[in-house]
């Protein structure tokens, strides 16, 4: 890879844009508390002292780092069951019976950093690295939004000056200037959230002007030693604090909903689950909002990644599971997301652990959804993909269980962010905005995209939910009703 000048790498941390936000030097993972609440919580705990916590969990409340370590030591599989009964009913009471969809789009896989278990790494010479132009971005947004019909992006930038803060910023105006002609008028990328680098506060005000919803950066590893490990010195992305206060100036830069997450499998993901849990309650008590969204990918194999089969961090299925109940049960209201990185079988699970984000149609490489060729390519990517069913498949493989897809962005758009949309969130108020709005925009979805196939599954499961809205929420009835039927004649991008 080409040498980035020591001068662009060494403005990029502002160290007291860290310092402003730790207590007295200290940061708010404390390890040494986090295994001795993990060594103090019962080996087998009682299934009343389980069930107590699950009832608290239950009335949206948050849990606390002592009640997390006792539900990550059951095992017993009637209590586990119980674990994910209540992580569902928490799930339909906050969200509703519905998953939003969404497209990871990858810009550039330039990097300047080493992570040892990633293919963009910089000392990755088997790479093949591209950063797409402007007009490459409207190709590919083309295929998105016109072919598969997707309104929601997640790009994905690596930390470089061929991809920084002004070609973060142009790009995403770029995604939102397209508007690509469909059978029924036209379709475009209605939000575009972001997973990129740690920046600054002044980048972050830029990249929020731009119109962005989520902003994720994930810690990869709480551990200190493990994130060194990974993350060598001397690159940026070795500055364990750089990364770990990014969502704090991230705030203070305006942005209202942001994503944090782990990479399971780098440290024991018991330490990783109550770290998560930490980060999100110093969000709340230095910002006053938690996180919008908390992901859980899983370490998969990459090109020439350092870590192999045997490395002893790994997290199994059974596991896996595990967390997912948790963090729905530890913060209820919050965002979560499972991502193709998870085979297939997986994902089908997670649907009814409490997850309300999956991507799907995926594809990773630069320029991958324009490209005709389907087959991953393994140095083309940042890892392999576990679950390529497309679009229109999950959407039918979801309707089949009675789970309704939404594309809805409604709420960026109407101001339904940060504090406002945690308060609604955890009063159960959204959920009647997001049924709705699912209805209407699965419907939408339906007319312009969907296959024969899926909508004999989808169009009767639309039926099945305006029943319940006539039940459950009639004050909305007579406009509902209204939009939907405008839709069904072809109107498009109508919301509640």
């Amino acid at each position: 890879m080409e040498k980035v000048s020591a001068s662009w790498a060494g403005q990029r941390i502002k160290r007291g844009q860290v310092e402003k936000y730790m207590d007295n030097g200290r940061d708010f993972i404390n390890e040494g508390l986090i295994h001795s609440q993990l060594a103090a919580a019962p080996k087998e705990p009682a299934p009343q002292q389980v069930r107590d916590i699950l009832a608290k969990s239950l009335t949206v409340k948050d849990l606390t780092p002592e009640e997390v370590a006792v539900l990550i030591n059951v095992t017993d599989k009637g209590m586990l069951e119980e674990m994910r009964a209540a992580a569902q009913a928490i799930k339909l009471k906050i969200y509703d019976n519905r998953i939003v969809t969404f497209a990871p789009f990858y810009l550039g896989n330039y990097c300047v950093n080493r992570c040892v278990y990633c293919g963009f790494n910089n000392d990755n010479h088997d790479a093949r690295r591209k950063v797409l132009d402007q007009e490459e971005i409207k190709k590919e947004v083309a295929v998105l939004a016109g072919k598969i019909g997707h309104k929601r992006l997640i790009v994905v930038y690596g930390e470089h000056p061929r991809n920084d803060v002004d070609y973060i910023v142009e790009s995403l105006k770029t995604i939102y200037s397209v508007r690509v002609k469909t059978k029924n008028g036209h379709a475009s990328i209605r939000r575009v959230n972001v997973n990129a680098p740690a920046f600054s506060i002044e980048d972050l005000k830029r990249i929020n002007e731009a119109g962005i919803g989520t902003y994720q950066v994930f810690q990869e590893t709480y551990h200190k030693a493990t994130y060194a490990r990974m993350h060598p010195a001397d690159t940026i992305k070795g500055d364990y604090h750089w990364r770990l206060y990014c969502m704090h100036r991230a705030m203070e830069a305006g942005i209202d909903d942001v994503g944090i997450g782990v990479l399971f499998g780098l440290y024991d993901w018991r330490f990783e689950l109550m770290s998560l849990i930490y980060h999100t309650q110093e969000l709340e008590k230095k910002l006053g909002i938690g996180a919008h969204t908390i992901s859980f990918p899983r370490l998969v194999p990459a090109l020439n990644s350092m870590i192999g089969p045997d490395w002893k961090y790994l997290v199994n299925d059974e596991d896996f599971k595990k967390i997912m109940l948790i963090i729905r049960l530890a913060v209820p209201y919050t965002g979560m997301i499972i991502t193709a990185r998870e085979k297939a079988s997986i994902r089908d699970e997670a649907v009814l652990m409490g997850v309300t984000q999956m991507d799907a149609s995926s594809r990773i490489a630069i320029g991958g959804y324009s490209d005709v060729v389907v087959a991953q390519a393994e140095n083309k990517q940042q890892f392999i993909l576990g679950d390529t069913r497309s679009l229109d498949e999950l959407i039918r493989d979801l309707a089949r269980k009675g789970v309704i897809t939404s594309f809805c962005t409604a709420g960026y758009r109407c101001g339904r962010t940060g504090k406002c949309i945690m308060d609604l969130l955890r009063s159960g108020a959204e959920g009647k905005f997001c049924k709705l709005n699912a209805i209407l925009t699965f419907q939408e979805w339906l007319d312009d995209f969907g296959s024969e196939e899926t909508r004999k599954v989808g169009l009767p499961l639309i039926e099945k939910e305006i029943e319940q809205v006539k039940a459950k929420n009639p004050n909305a009835l007579e406009i509902f009703m209204d939009y939907h039927a405008r839709i069904k004649k072809g109107e498009r991008d109508l919301y509640l």
